[in-house]
């Protein structure tokens, strides 16, 4: 088979490698289609740890299973599956109290050493990935490409349920990226108004197929200003921060309102990850600050079923889609500002 080896800063190998075995008490998926996350984006500039000679990434696929072992469950050959990055342990404190997410030992498909990810014409699934993962059937006539991009559309999902977006509150979302987009389109069909804020004009222009309330360039324009007006004076009830960049969750303290909600969706640089909050406007003003990282397995399975009625956006999500062979190329176009999502496709 052939599979995209990341062997230095941007820069993938192609290679012809043996098929993956079958595990005992696993599964082995044709790969169709498996998106670029922005992690995927932060390993490919950064190359892969030292002394690793490669590695496969890739953690947002789906694909059908061509190949059974004889002890894997209620799987079977031509099941088409979507599959995300999580592998917990199930023994950790965490795991114990099913808050899969959190566990103490979390693998990672195509991110952790030694576990291959999606980017590969197969993927061998062991049975710890079925039993501790996060492998679902996908819905009867949803396609692969929508299928792959139901993981970042399970973190999002999880979040909204997690601060519990309602009909009338006012959301920012700080970042207009897929992740953004994202939340734009389930904090809509919560029945939220969304003000996006993006300093990226290409951006923008992208995110109003999501149908934003109102679109901020903070550079240019006053955000607290804006967001204030549009909420007669009280500020936002949720702000999401869904970008790497530290001055936003700042600036979110600042424009959300008393007894409002900031959320941390997006993680900060490993180098530099601190941030510098307000902390009396958060202590008088009882502001709730929420990290929100992940999901818990069922929250996959229901974001394919959403997908399949087509109540989250995926159409306007998929922008780009590129071959295996075509894998330096997708990565290129995916770190620029003028996409949304960009997919490798196996069809």
């Amino acid at each position: 088979m052939r599979a995209a080896f990341l062997t230095g800063p941007r820069t993938f190998e192609l290679r012809d490698i043996p098929d993956p075995p079958v595990p005992e008490d696993g599964l082995l998926l044709e790969v169709r289609a498996c998106g670029i996350c922005g992690s995927d984006l932060r390993r490919w500039k950064e190359g892969p740890p030292d002394g690793s000679g490669g590695v496969i990434p890739g953690h947002e696929a789906a694909g059908v299973v061509i190949a059974a072992g004889p002890r894997c469950g209620d799987f079977k050959i031509g099941d088409a599956l979507a599959v995300a990055p999580d592998i917990h342990c199930g023994n950790c404190w965490y795991c114990r109290r099913e808050l899969y997410n959190l566990c103490d030992n979390l693998r990672l498909l195509g991110i952790t050493a030694g576990v291959p990810g999606g980017f590969a014409e197969k993927l061998s699934l062991t049975g710890d990935v079925i039993s501790n993962g996060v492998v679902t059937r996908i819905p009867d006539g949803l396609s692969f490409d929508h299928a792959a991009v139901s993981e970042p559309c399970a973190s999002v999902l999880a979040c909204h349920y997690k601060i519990n977006t309602v009909t009338g509150e006012t959301v920012v979302v700080m970042g207009g990226g897929p992740i953004g987009c994202v939340h734009i389109g389930v904090a809509k069909s919560r029945g939220a108004s969304v003000i996006l804020s993006e300093p990226s004009a290409p951006r923008r222009k992208l995110a109003e197929r999501f149908h934003p309330d109102m679109m901020v360039d903070p550079l240019t324009e006053d955000l607290q200003r804006k967001v204030l007006a549009f909420t007669d004076g009280v500020g936002a009830d949720v702000v999401i921060c869904a970008n790497p960049v530290a001055e936003t969750q700042k600036q979110a303290v600042q424009i959300v309102r008393k007894g409002g909600k900031v959320v941390l969706f997006g993680g900060l640089p490993k180098q530099n990850p601190l941030t510098t909050l307000d902390g009396n406007r958060i202590h008088y003003g009882e502001i709730e600050v929420i990290g929100s990282f992940s999901y818990h397995p069922a929250i996959h399975a229901k974001a394919l079923d959403l997908l399949r009625k087509k109540i989250l956006p995926t159409d306007q999500l998929i922008t780009h889609r590129f071959s295996l062979a075509e894998i330096g190329a997708a990565f290129e176009t995916a770190s620029g500002g003028n996409v949304l999502k960009v997919l490798i496709a196996f069809e």
